[in-house]
């Protein structure tokens, strides 16, 4: 256990300070708006890219950790839009409030996943965290792209419309150039690497002062119920869902625990961005995603701790 918090604890504190930058330093909100375009755009991309084409993927168990994240995202989706009634119904929320709660439910902070994978095991927690994300980053962008279309726009848009906004998604197609690298053996030049290799380490840091800097204290005065169910959803159901699929598929050691904190962390500060564009509820989007970021520095030690026991 004090292992895992002390690599938990620079990633919380990375996002204390963004903060903090938020309040006192960088107060203009399109600054920040362009650093989330220069991460989500060039940095993070560099990153999946660089990790994925070096990676000695036959020491990885990709099929184990890959398929049990895959399983465990495609269930949670499913059991969102199976008890969407319900939720609609006891939680008295309308269709943008709904398609908040299924983003907080099932998507995934890959900045945190990443560093807390990488401070515990270095070059092979981040091949494996980004065997998670080729696994989970596409999947994930489809589904929450499908529910914003159909419960939250006031007019559905053209599946051609819908197509596009998934192609172009950054981190997707730099899973694809990743693997691709990897696959066909293309040659990886030392100063490519290099060059990647330094945009992707200040990926971690600026990805997480930006996740800092989106969260919104205030929500943590009064959450709406909404709030509470995706909470309890991503940090409790989705760990024990991963935790178990991956042990039935023989997952262990490092791979389980790698499994346990791409399960465990909060959802995606890109959620909001995507609720902003797509006519999601923003405000109880941002809600989600403070108190997750909260409650994750209990949840997650527990869930990773209880993984790499096994």
């Amino acid at each position: 256990m004090s292992a895992v918090v002390a690599a938990l604890i620079p990633v919380f504190l990375l996002m204390a300070a963004g903060v903090l930058a938020r309040r006192f330093l960088v107060t203009e909100e399109d600054h920040w708006v362009g650093i989330e375009r220069l991460v989500y755009f060039l940095l993070f991309p560099a990153l999946l890219i660089d990790t994925l084409a070096l990676a000695d993927l036959s020491k990885v168990p990709v099929a184990t950790v890959g398929g049990a994240l895959l399983i465990a995202v495609l269930l949670m989706g499913a059991l969102c839009l199976a008890l969407r009634p319900l939720f609609i119904r006891w939680l008295r929320i309308d269709g943008p409030a709904y398609t908040s709660l299924f983003q907080g439910a099932t998507r995934w902070q890959t900045f945190a996943a990443l560093a807390v994978a990488g401070n515990l095991y270095g070059k092979l927690g981040l091949a494996l965290a980004s065997v998670a994300a080729v696994a989970m980053i596409p999947v994930l962008n489809v589904m929450s792209i499908w529910v914003l279309a159909h419960f939250a726009a006031p007019s559905r848009p053209a599946w051609r419309d819908v197509a596009l906004t998934i192609a172009r998604n950054p981190l997707i197609w730099s899973c694809v150039v990743g693997i691709l690298i990897n696959a066909l053996h293309v040659p990886y030049p030392k100063p490519v690497h290099a060059f990647a290799d330094a945009l992707g380490r200040a990926s971690l840091a600026l990805g997480l002062l930006l996740v800092g800097a989106g969260l919104k204290i205030r929500g943590l005065i009064r959450p709406a119920p909404a709030t509470f169910v995706a909470s309890v959803l991503k940090l409790a159901v989705m760990p024990a869902m991963a935790i178990g699929i991956g042990l039935l598929l023989g997952a262990h050691g490092a791979g389980l625990a790698v499994i346990a904190c791409c399960a465990s962390v909060p959802t995606a500060s890109s959620a909001y961005v995507l609720a902003r564009q797509m006519g999601g509820n923003t405000v109880l989007m941002a809600e989600i995603l403070t108190v997750e970021t909260v409650l994750a520095m209990v949840t997650m030690p527990i869930a990773i701790d209880f993984a790499s026991s096994r």
